[in-house]
């Protein structure tokens, strides 16, 4: 195993996304070295010397941050990447138009990082996520558990807000998990779906709702919600920084949160070939295991259409 300088961070990509994880690990003071890796290494330098500024402040770390290359993975504990192109606004609601583009970015990325490491946790931001974290694992053999994509947990940070905004609580209070593809098939288990232990059949009682939860329309609500901010704001990146953070955090501290987020599967719930979000242990170690939450009948009939979605779209670049 090659030598780890614990606290050291490589950041691929310089765009809007990667310049809001640059930003919150600041902020969460989650990083001792940040070296950040883009092709235009002007817009890279203008980055680094934009947030390098703000460490004269009290609520950021004094993190050492610096433009680099690619071999400087040799020794990072995390390897973040945002590369590639990400949906514009009024060219597509689907993930899947950046497919052929992004699997080319990928490989390119993976043959760098797999030159200097194969010790270092990567978690995978581009999109679309679930197929590039299993083509980034599979192709290039990288240890399964050291490779972790965001996958749903936006999604359902979305979701828990939604939720808690109709029964007028807490967002942190409610639990409850969109599983799957980060796309049109995700999921949600509704039969595990809580807020602090009461079950979500009895929402509309206990929390004196007019109505029950209207389950298709607050689903749909999570799955365009980002796809309506890229029409409305021209990207997304407030989101996703701060998920990269709870991934970040939560293998810094050797939390061993329960989060969901994409993994390549080997056999849950009888399945594999694909990569999707399920609840995962996060540590130090990356994905320590994987949870299966237990599904209903209409959870696993949503879990079936979306492996065989996922499944046909990797068949389909095979």
């Amino acid at each position: 195993m090659e030598n780890i300088s614990y606290g050291k961070i490589v950041l691929i990509g310089a765009g809007h996304v990667g310049s809001a994880i640059l930003d919150s690990l600041l902020r969460m003071n989650l990083a001792d070295e940040i070296v950040v890796i883009n092709r235009n290494e002007k817009k890279a330098l203008g980055v680094v010397l934009d947030a390098s500024h703000t460490t004269a402040f009290a609520y950021s770390a004094n993190a050492n941050i610096r433009v680099g290359t690619y071999e400087d993975c040799k020794d990072a504990q995390i390897i973040i990447n945002t590369a590639g192109p990400s949906i514009q606004p009024g060219n597509s609601r689907d993930r899947m138009v950046l497919l052929q583009t992004n699997v080319q970015v990928m490989k390119e990325i993976m043959t760098q990082i797999t030159t200097y490491t194969r010790s270092a946790i990567i978690i995978n931001v581009s999109n679309p996520m679930d197929i590039l974290t299993y083509i980034a694992q599979k192709e290039f053999n990288y240890p399964r558990n050291l490779l972790i994509g965001t996958g749903t947990l936006l999604d359902t940070a979305r979701f828990n807000k939604m939720l808690a905004d109709l029964c007028g609580v807490d967002a942190k209070n409610v639990t409850g998990f969109v599983l799957g593809e980060h796309g049109g098939t995700s999921f949600i288990p509704w039969n595990a779906v809580n807020i602090v232990g009461i079950p979500f059949h009895d929402f509309q009682k206990q929390f004196g709702l007019k109505e029950p939860v209207d389950c298709e329309k607050l689903l749909h609500e999570v799955k365009v919600s980002g796809l309506d901010i890229v029409e409305l704001k021209g990207y997304t990146s407030s989101g996703i920084a701060l998920s990269v953070c709870r991934l970040v955090g939560a293998i810094m501290r050797n939390e061993r949160a329960v989060v969901p987020a994409s993994v390549v599967l080997e056999g849950e719930y009888g399945l594999e070939g694909i990569a999707m979000s399920l609840p995962c242990v996060i540590s130090r170690n990356g994905v320590e295991r994987t949870l299966q939450i237990p599904l209903d009948k209409e959870g696993e009939k949503n879990l079936n259409i979306c492996y065989e979605y996922l499944r046909n779209v990797i068949e389909s670049i095979s």
